[in-house]
C-alpha cells in the first residue's frame, strides 16, 4: 500500500502495518524522467550502433542511470518497530531504536547515536523554503519541505520513545552491493570496448 502524505510518499507494508517509507517525491519524479531519458538512449545505441563505440556508448549511458537511481531514487527513510533503516546514496545504516539518541534536520535529516550522526537525503529541506524562513517575507505554503521534515523528526521521535526498551542491537553500515556491482560491470565493459574500438 502507497499513502501520499504532503510531498512524501509513505509506504505501509502488509506484512507489518506499523513500517513507514517517506522519501522524496520529486526526487524520485526527476529519477524516474532521467532514467526513461537513458532508456531510450540505450534502445537508439541497440537499434543503430551496434560496435564497439556503441557498447562504449551504451555502457556509459547505463552507468549514468545507476547513478541517476542511486541519487535521485534510492535514498529513503524506513521506520518500523524494529529499527530505523536509512537508504542513502550507497550505502544503508540499520540503526535500533535504542541507539537513536536525537533527531534533527540542517539541510537534511540527521539522526544521532552516541557513536556517530547519520545524514538522510531522503528527508531533505527544499533551499527555496529555508531563504523564505530566513526573510520571514513571504509566507511558507502549508505544504512546505519544512513541516514535512518536522513531522518525520516527529515520526522518529514518537517511535524511538515507543520502541526504544525493546529494540536492541547494533548499528548496522551496509554499502548498496548491487548498485555498487553494476557501475562495477558497466565500467569493466566500457574500459574493453574502449580498447577493441
Amino acid at each position: 500500500m502507497l499513502f501520499r502524505t504532503a510531498s512524501y510518499f509513505v509506504r505501509v507494508k502488509s506484512k507489518s502495518p506499523e513500517s513507514e517509507q517517506y522519501l522524496s517525491a520529486s526526487n524520485r519524479i526527476t529519477g524516474a524522467i532521467v532514467l526513461v531519458i537513458g532508456l531510450l538512449g540505450l534502445v537508439d545505441v541497440v537499434l543503430e550502433w551496434r560496435t564497439a563505440t556503441g557498447l562504449l556508448v551504451g555502457s556509459i549511458i547505463a552507468i549514468f542511470m545507476v547513478l541517476a537511481y542511486a541519487g535521485l531514487m534510492r535514498p529513503s527513510v524506513t521506520l518500523s518497530p524494529e529499527n530505523l533503516l536509512l537508504r542513502n546514496h550507497l550505502r544503508d545504516h540499520l540503526i535500533p531504536w535504542s541507539k537513536v539518541t536525537g533527531v534533527d534536520v540542517t539541510d537534511i535529516l540527521r539522526v544521532h547515536t552516541e557513536a556517530n550522526r547519520f545524514r538522510a537525503p531522503g528527508v531533505q529541506l527544499v533551499m527555496r523554503d529555508l531563504r523564505k524562513q530566513r526573510v520571514g517575507g513571504r509566507k511558507l505554503a502549508a505544504d512546505n519541505s519544512l513541516s514535512k521534515a518536522d513531522f518525520v523528526v516527529n515520526r522518529i521521535e514518537t517511535l524511538q520513545g515507543q520502541y526504544s526498551k525493546q529494540s536492541h542491537g547494533d548499528v548496522i553500515t551496509r554499502w548498496a552491493a548491487p548498485e555498487l556491482i553494476a557501475i562495477g560491470v558497466l565500467a569493466v565493459v566500457a574500459i574493453v570496448a574502449a580498447l577493441v574500438r
